[in-house]
């Protein structure tokens, strides 16, 4: 069941970055998001953040096709608005572009469930091309192969950080309680790093931070006359 004080619940992603890690919501399937349900999501964002990759006061940006106050459309330039003057235990970075996810520009990236979706799955299968492109390269001559045996530490490092099992499942949040939905074709290490981060959502208790901080949201200032985006 949805919380009181949240319109619509979000899913959210751990995303391996050159930082460390960041949390990406919604990653879901709904079409768009309005300005109150970005807000929403970077609520409950910043809440997970906080819990599950020990924040204390993390960044936060929404995902645009620009960083300039006046780029992208009215709701998330109305959502960028309200959380410049939220009172949030956050950083607000304002407006973070695609290639900031993987960089790690911010803890935690807002968008819609569409975007989202999308923006995860892409960077998925990019992985996978860039494992498959490095493995033809290093098993096509003999050369290749030799290199490979003196890279194998290196490689198995960086197997081990693009193992979609460090990060398993897709975290909802908004609801009454902590439901983390593990990938079916997942072992036993998928679903212990589903576990683990349930069991880090519950001590920190996610959930009565959301309902908390989403009842203190300050409003936002109002723009003096002819300030803003036209």
């Amino acid at each position: 069941r949805t919380l009181d004080s949240i319109d619509r619940p979000a899913i959210a992603a751990l995303w391996p970055t050159m930082r460390g890690q960041s949390a990406v919501l919604h990653a879901g399937a709904n079409i768009s998001a309005d300005a109150d349900q970005l807000v929403d999501f970077a609520v409950m964002g910043q809440a997970f953040a906080r819990a599950v990759l020990g924040l204390e006061k993390p960044s936060l940006g929404i995902l645009n096709v620009g960083e300039e106050d006046q780029k992208g459309h009215e709701d998330v330039r109305e959502a960028a608005h309200i959380l410049r003057g939220a009172g949030l235990p956050i950083e607000f970075s304002g407006f973070v572009e695609g290639d900031d996810i993987s960089a790690g520009t911010v803890d935690v990236v807002v968008t819609d469930g569409f975007t989202g979706n999308v923006a995860l799955k892409t960077a998925e299968g990019a992985a996978k091309l860039v494992i498959t492109f490095l493995r033809n390269a290093l098993t096509r001559s003999l050369l290749g192969k030799i290199g490979g045996m003196f890279a194998a530490g290196a490689l198995g490092a960086l197997r081990r950080k693009l193992d979609p099992r460090a990060s398993n499942g897709g975290v909802f949040l908004g609801l009454n309680g902590v439901v983390v939905k593990s990938h079916g074709g997942t072992d036993a290490l998928g679903f212990a790093s589903a576990l683990d981060m349930a069991i880090d959502m519950v001590k920190a208790d996610v959930i009565a931070k959301i309902v908390a901080d989403r009842a203190r949201l300050a409003p936002a200032p109002v723009p003096a006359a002819g300030v803003g985006a036209s």
